[in-house]
């Protein structure tokens, strides 16, 4: 599962790496998948959107299991 989850994110890096953006993938746990949103992802006024209209939305179009995205900040 992790590894299919690392793949799709790569495709999603590609979109984000056109805006000066990033995406690092954290874990997977109960579902839901833990990612680090960067560069200008990590301070745009769209990261919600972002994060649940685009790439939540993909995860979960792909891969059925997954309940949610969660972006973390350390």
């Amino acid at each position: 599962m992790i590894d299919q989850i690392k793949e799709k994110i790569e495709d999603i890096r590609v979109f984000l790496n056109i805006e000066g953006g990033d995406i690092e993938f954290i874990k997977y746990e109960d579902g839901y998948v833990y990612v680090k949103m960067l560069g200008q992802c990590a301070n745009c006024g769209f990261l919600d959107v972002t994060l649940k209209d685009t790439i939540e939305s993909y995860l979960k179009e792909e891969i059925p299991e997954i309940e949610g995205v969660i972006n973390v900040t350390l």
